[in-house]
Formats: C-alpha cells, sequence, structure tokens
C-alpha cells in the first residue's frame, strides 16, 4: 500500500472525520472506498493523449512568407479531418 498525503477543505474534513467516527471506520478507509467507487467511472484501458506539438513548416517551403492573419490553423484542421461536402442546411 502507498502512503500519501493530500489537502481537504476544512469544512470537508471535519465532516468526514464525524462520518468516520459515526461509522467506526478510519477516514483513511472512506477516502479509499470512495476513490475505488470513482476510479470504476473510467474505463480501465485509457489512453494518454499525444502531446501537442508546435506545427514547423517545412523547409523552402516559403511558408514564412504567409501573413499569419489570412492563416486560420485550428478551421482548417478541422476542415482536413471531417472534409465536408456540401454545406449543412439549417
Amino acid at each position: 500500500m502507498t502512503r500519501t498525503q493530500i489537502q481537504l477543505p476544512d469544512p470537508l474534513f471535519k465532516r468526514l472525520r464525524s462520518i468516520a467516527k459515526a461509522k467506526d471506520i478510519s477516514l483513511a478507509e472512506i477516502v479509499r472506498r470512495e476513490m475505488e467507487k470513482y476510479v470504476e467511472t473510467f474505463p480501465e484501458d485509457l489512453e494518454p493523449k499525444k502531446p501537442w506539438k508546435f506545427p514547423v513548416l517545412p523547409r523552402g517551403s516559403g511558408g514564412h512568407k504567409v501573413d499569419p492573419a489570412t492563416i486560420n490553423v485550428e478551421a482548417e484542421a478541422i476542415e482536413a479531418r471531417f472534409k465536408w461536402d456540401e454545406p449543412t442546411q439549417c
């Protein structure tokens, strides 16, 4: 078992301590039980997010001569991902 420290707001700590006393179990046991419930709400195979990398223009692309105000990188990335054929009707 690993020992760790957590910081709790005073009102929460006092409430948990009173519950532990009323149930005749330790505060640590209450925290362990609730953390186990919390962990069950997540899938077992969570994949870590890929780290974001700053986009780099290839050498000789002439990209350094483009006015940054004319480029909307986020919108272009969305378009490339979804490849919209026709505008949607609202």
